[in-house]
């Protein structure tokens, strides 16, 4: 099992987050709520279980409505003070608010260890590069409204182009960099004008809650919602209500179809997605095999391959394939398993049945002539799953059609 690691890694305090962010207001929240646990499994006197790190607010679909009122009321379409506001204003907000979060760095790190099962320094990484790229969105902001007020010479033709907001913006992140591209997506479309309705994922939702004031403190009234729940619950009903002009999310296209199919004018919504993929590495017979295999074992294994750009098959030539998956197996079996909190390589998985789903995978290639080529692949411990190397693989498997969003890895 995952056992709680020796002191100084303490349990964080609890956390309980009884606060929503509606119309430029922090709201107390004294309904149902929803426990925030770790991967992390504490042994207790009367057994082990995960980790109770806290607890956020779990709100009705009414409240999400309330917040859906007051990002329109902000908009106004078009007419309100953040869209009309000039680009100076918004930038010094936008740097105001960096100004607030960058305190934080600390505990959102150990938030999302605890969490999402995030290595320490993965972690901490993700907190930098957010810093940094809100710091060049800023930048890029400054670039375009210079550039809108020249004119210029486009496809032959002289204009003037000047770029606007499209609306009140659905955002949605992932659990995986529930930080990083879920602030990718959302701080650029309020630094535009937009005004948005932000739920968070079910994993990887706790670090909102000291992020909170600075969202707060740093723009006007409306221009940022913040909610807590469950997505059936308050995502649906802000889709249904027409009144969405955009939606932004990071997920699945499942997800994605649904919510928009239940828009009353779905082909009116405008859509930014990060959706599922299967991404492939091609490993070619004049292939540098020592960089090949470091860079194949990065690519599917970083972060238990929970990333939208992790490895999800590997295609090798004939000529070295045998060669490539010894090297491959042996520097996997290398890896090290264990908590995130002392920076191990393979950390719990966050999300309740992932062991399992990925025992199906691994199961399903096997009677169907797959072998694990890595000795300790598909070991389980807890809430962790070893990497397992799959070769040869039918094409007629789920590992083969699916992204698997996991630490398991087809090769052909």
């Amino acid at each position: 099992m995952t056992q709680l690691p020796p002191a100084p890694f303490n349990v964080p305090s609890v956390l309980h987050g009884t606060r929503f962010l509606v119309n430029g207001r922090l709201e107390s929240w004294t309904g149902p709520s929803s426990e925030v646990r770790s991967p992390i499994i504490s042994e207790l006197e009367h057994g082990s279980e995960r980790t109770l790190l806290g607890s956020v607010p779990d709100l009705p679909a009414e409240e999400g409505l309330r917040a859906l009122e007051a990002a329109c009321n902000a908009y106004d379409h078009g007419r309100g003070m953040w869209p009309s506001s000039s680009a100076s204003d918004r930038i010094e907000a936008m740097e105001k608010f960096i100004t607030l979060i960058e305190p934080k760095r600390d505990q959102v790190a150990e938030l999302l260890m605890w969490e999402i099962g995030k290595k320490r320094s993965d972690a901490e990484k993700e907190f930098d590069r957010t810093i940094v790229y809100l710091k060049d969105t800023i930048e890029e902001y400054k670039n375009l409204h210079r550039e809108g007020s020249h004119i210029n010479s486009v496809s032959g033709v002289l204009a003037q182009i000047r770029r606007g907001p499209l609306g009140v913006v659905l955002c949605l992140g992932p659990f995986n960099y529930p930080l990083n591209e879920t602030f990718c997506v959302l701080l650029p479309a309020i630094l535009m004008g937009n005004t948005c309705v932000f739920k968070p994922a079910k994993y990887g939702v706790l670090l909102m809650v000291p992020l909170l004031e600075a969202f707060a403190e740093s723009f006007p009234p409306g221009v940022v919602n913040i909610v807590f729940g469950r997505g059936r619950t308050l995502a649906s009903p802000i889709m249904q209500s027409g009144r969405v002009d955009v939606l932004a999310l990071i997920g699945n296209s499942k997800s994605s179809n649904a919510l928009i199919s239940q828009h009353p004018k779905p082909n009116r919504v405008r859509q930014v997605l990060g959706l599922e993929a299967k991404n492939p590495a091609v490993v070619f017979p004049d292939a540098d095999l020592k960089l090949a295999v470091q860079e194949c074992v990065k690519g599917a294994w970083s972060f238990n391959g929970q990333r939208c750009t992790a490895l999800k098959v590997i295609y090798v030539h004939k000529d070295i394939r045998e060669s490539f998956l010894e090297e491959f197996a042996k520097a996997t079996d290398e890896l090290v398993m264990g908590s995130p909190l002392v920076d191990a390589d393979i950390t719990p998985l966050p999300e309740m049945g992932k062991v399992e789903a990925m025992q199906a995978y691994i199961e399903e290639a096997v009677n169907k002539g797959a072998s694990i080529v890595n000795g300790r692949g598909g070991t389980v411990e807890g809430n962790m799953i070893f990497p397992a190397i799959l070769y040869p693989v039918d094409r007629d498997t789920a590992i083969f059609k699916e992204e698997q969003f996991g630490p398991v890895c087809p090769v052909l």
